[in-house]
């Protein structure tokens, strides 16, 4: 593990955090072995991480429409665009396992109109990217490929939903210069 700052911002410590975001850190921590930079560095301000991890949640842990694999092709494309090094070392990682493809969050990131992607995929990425791109001037239009190509409403304001959420997602971690943790970087890759 490294010892770089994780954040430009005060980072508290665990055992000064209000209990119910410790509890949600060390359950977090059980689970994949270490604690993620991201809640430590949100942890600055308790009440805005309490409402980002609920948003969060929300969206990445829904088990009907888009699959949790193809919610973090949303943030890895995403993330890549808004150029969120954080975003895309760590949800690559998740990609990488949901998929059960090494090369996928890789390829999402460096160049996705090269990525190996089915037809579906390829929708999923075309939208948000135009999301990230140029979300004003998405119109019905839009609305109606995607609905002819398979995919429902709520597939589609997810799509859209994740994207929003992770454009302000990876510029709080532009702000805060949010460091990957180094576990990431190889998770998932074997």
């Amino acid at each position: 593990m490294s010892d770089e700052a994780i954040s430009r911002f005060p980072v508290p410590a665990l055992e000064d955090l209000p209990e119910d975001i410790r509890q949600v850190i060390e359950t977090v921590q059980e689970k994949s072995g270490f604690i993620p930079n991201v809640f430590l560095a949100l942890a600055h301000r308790p009440d805005e991480l309490r409402a980002f991890m609920a948003y969060h949640d929300i969206l990445m842990d829904k088990s009907d429409g888009l699959s949790k694999a193809e919610r973090e092709l949303v943030v890895v494309a995403t993330s890549a665009l808004n150029d969120c090094l954080y975003c895309v070392v760590a949800h690559g990682a998740i990609l990488r396992i949901r998929s059960k493809r090494p090369l996928l969050s890789d390829q999402v990131a460096i160049n996705p109109w090269k990525a190996d992607l089915s037809a579906r995929e390829r929708h999923i990425v075309n939208f948000a990217l135009r999301m990230v791109n140029d979300s004003n001037s998405v119109g019905d239009a839009d609305l109606d490929e995607m609905r002819a190509n398979g995919f429902g409403e709520d597939e589609i304001w997810d799509i859209g939903a994740i994207t929003a959420f992770f454009a302000m997602s990876n510029r709080l971690a532009n702000l805060t210069s949010m460091r990957p943790n180094d576990e990431f970087y190889t998770m998932g890759r074997g």
